[in-house]
């Protein structure tokens, strides 16, 4: 084992119950189940994952909460459906009569035609914590970010039960627990001196990897790379993006420099997962650019945050970097978790015929630099 890698173990603290709490709640909803979700003055709703509406599903949920199901949608997809100005807060849709399976597919999915109905509303109030919270935990679900609900005022022991708060706290929590589990020296093509050391969230999350090329030397600012995971980019040499030229441009020239670090980010598709990436393509394919395609799936532009990697480099020792991105956003990002950027080196790769409107995209809308 290389002794640049050593670092003091610290001492943690028992999983945060938030963590493991959540982490059970994220299961649930992508089983298609209900959960509770509670916030601290009382109030309570049972939520449902919009992708798992049906008639048994609605019905049961109508029948425990004893109220008309709602649903709940990000302001982003809100206001691409003409129903909200407002893109920063969530949307409460209302019906007349009980909502369907097919309206609130139509609502919640822009792969479905979207169907105008006088009968619903968006609620005028302020949306309750709970709201913000339901979504959330689907955003954590990795599933569209749309849930149904139903205000509820009893306890249901038969369901398990989340706090908004320790949702609303989980992406920090579980950034700030990150610990070494594993390394492992691996040989890579063009970096044959390599090691690959894996994070892992106390409450037995997504690991986050680290591969380390060299002996970076961190007295210095040292060469970094931070990388989303793209399945299809890096594992299948998608066209439709340059993440993969990216990824084995970066390994390349981080063993040209002599050494530096590659952390790859569990953050698939800026952080809307595989699935709901596969979904912007299709949109993509009718025209939409990548950004418009995220929003009206109703996510924001990027959903990534940068306090994992700060906390992958902090364990690694590393406080100073010099880091590889064409993303100004990447070194906002990192300041803001107290990590140096000493300088930006640009990572430019030539486009082809099938991401070259994405590359413009990300270069005349998102402010990266070419």
């Amino acid at each position: 084992m290389s002794r640049s890698l050593i670092v003091k173990p610290v001492p943690l603290p028992l999983p945060p119950s938030a963590l493991v709490a959540v982490d059970r709640a994220v299961a649930e909803l992508r089983r298609g189940g209900l959960v509770q979700i509670d916030d601290t003055d009382g109030q309570a709703a049972l939520v449902l994952a919009a992708e798992a509406a049906s008639v048994e599903t609605l019905s049961r949920l109508a029948r425990l909460s004893g109220a008309t199901p709602q649903v709940v949608l990000t302001g982003r997809r809100a206001a691409v459906l003409g129903l909200t100005e407002n893109t920063r807060d969530v949307a409460i849709i209302n019906g007349q009569e009980p909502l369907t399976a097919a309206q609130v597919s139509s609502l919640t999915n822009p792969l479905d035609e979207f169907q105008s109905d006088p009968r619903l509303t968006v609620c005028d109030e302020p949306a309750p914590t709970w709201a913000r919270g339901a979504i959330a935990l689907a955003k954590l679900s990795r599933m569209l970010p749309a849930v149904v609900v139903a205000p509820t005022t009893d306890n249901h022991d038969g369901l398990f039960h989340v706090a908004v708060a320790d949702v609303l706290a989980y992406r920090p929590i579980a950034a700030r627990s990150l610990k070494r589990v594993a390394e492992a020296r691996v040989p890579l093509a063009n970096a044959e001196d390599a090691r690959v050391v894996a994070f892992r969230p106390s409450d037995g999350g997504i690991e986050h990897l680290a591969i380390v090329i060299g002996h970076p030397d961190r007295d210095q600012p040292v060469l970094t790379r931070l990388h989303s995971e793209c399945f299809t980019g890096d594992l299948l040499g998608s066209l439709r993006c340059d993440c993969g030229d990216q990824l084995r441009g970066a390994i390349t020239q981080l063993a040209k420099a002599g050494g530096g670090v590659l952390l790859y980010l569990a953050q698939e598709g800026r952080g809307i997962g595989l699935v709901n990436k596969l979904r912007a393509y299709e949109l993509q394919d009718a025209g939409f650019d990548t950004l418009d395609a995220n929003q009206q799936l109703g996510f924001d532009d990027d959903e990534r945050i940068y306090l994992p990697a700060a906390e992958m480099l902090r364990l690694l020792g590393i406080g100073r970097v010099r880091l590889l991105t064409n993303n100004p956003g990447k070194v906002e990002g990192l300041a803001r978790h107290g990590v140096v950027v000493a300088e930006r080196v640009p990572h430019v790769f030539p486009s082809n015929d099938h991401n070259a409107v994405y590359l413009r995209t990300k270069a005349t809308r998102s402010g990266h630099l070419f």
